[in-house]
């Protein structure tokens, strides 16, 4: 075959057909994501950040993330997730602590229902998992009531991940044979009756404990006045592994105090069981070398 322009021209392939299609990015069990490499117009991705070690995020959450047009995302996310975003991507934050300015849940449906309308493919991320304690429920709610597209995308929870990077499992063959997640951070506006904290002392082996150091003093004494021994086995840990981690192992009855006279803050877990007892702190992770929240 001539290259000298007297012969037949020389052919390059065909570039134009279906053959030549980019390669799609598979699942591990080689099967296409749903919804990822076509995104249905308009659908909204409730994505668990997980606790805020990056190396902590799904794959799946790691690939919409890398392609989607608008970004919701709330405080407890680190900074190092929104680096993933395509350049030109849209993001709002909606993030919500005590004691800062912060978006109201009806705000953030609309924001998500109105992005919805221009984009094809909208993530919420939120940290920890979407369906706990992290008002993903609503939200999915709300947004098939509106007519929107939505799917969950769930997430390594902070309950389960920040004892780990303490060394502490949240189960243990020799601490009972139940644990129970619970909210400490109660509202007036929910509309139901609040923890039965009391209840929760006869009726659980272990306790993992969201948000709960506001109101940790009343936590405390309800569970013993249920009959919660003053020396069953408590942690807390902050910052639960990202930079700033800190642990604080004690008992039930000194967890109160201890927080308050070594200045434990939120974002926080509380531990309180005989599980606290089998901790490992050899099998502990290093933190990751990020900042997590979000300043408002």
């Amino acid at each position: 075959m001539s290259t000298d322009g007297s012969g037949p021209a020389a052919t390059s392939p065909d570039t134009s057909g279906p053959t030549a299609s980019t390669p799609k990015t598979l699942g591990l069990d080689g099967r296409e994501p749903d919804g990822l490499d076509n995104p249905l117009p308009g659908t909204v991705y409730l994505v668990g950040a997980g606790p805020g070690d990056p190396d902590l995020l799904t794959l799946k959450a790691h690939r919409l993330l890398s392609r989607c047009d608008a970004l919701v995302y709330d405080s407890l996310v680190p900074r190092a997730l929104l680096d993933l975003v395509p350049e030109g991507c849209e993001c709002h934050f909606v993030g919500k602590r005590r004691g800062h300015h912060s978006v109201p849940q009806p705000t953030t449906n609309a924001v998500l229902v109105e992005l919805a309308q221009r984009h094809r493919c909208i993530v919420r991320l939120k940290g920890g998992d979407p369906f706990l304690f992290g008002r993903g429920g609503e939200e999915a709610a709300h947004l098939v009531k509106q007519g929107v597209a939505v799917q969950v995308v769930p997430g390594v929870t902070a309950g389960i991940a920040a004892p780990a990077y303490a060394g502490i499992p949240v189960t243990h063959r020799r601490a009972g044979s139940s644990v129970t997640f619970v909210t400490g951070h109660e509202e007036i506006d929910k509309g139901r009756p609040g923890v039965d904290w009391r209840g929760l002392a006869r009726s659980s082996d272990g306790l993992v404990i969201y948000m709960g150091l506001h109101n940790l003093p009343q936590i405390c004494a309800e569970l013993m006045a249920g009959g919660l021994a003053g020396s069953t086995p408590a942690a807390v840990v902050q910052q639960g592994t990202v930079t700033g981690q800190r642990q604080l192992i004690t008992a039930l009855a000194d967890l109160a105090g201890r927080v308050e006279a070594e200045g434990f803050g939120s974002p926080a877990i509380v531990v309180i069981g005989a599980m606290v007892a089998e901790r490992i702190p050899q099998c502990a992770p290093e933190p990751a070398l990020v900042e997590m929240p979000i300043p408002f």
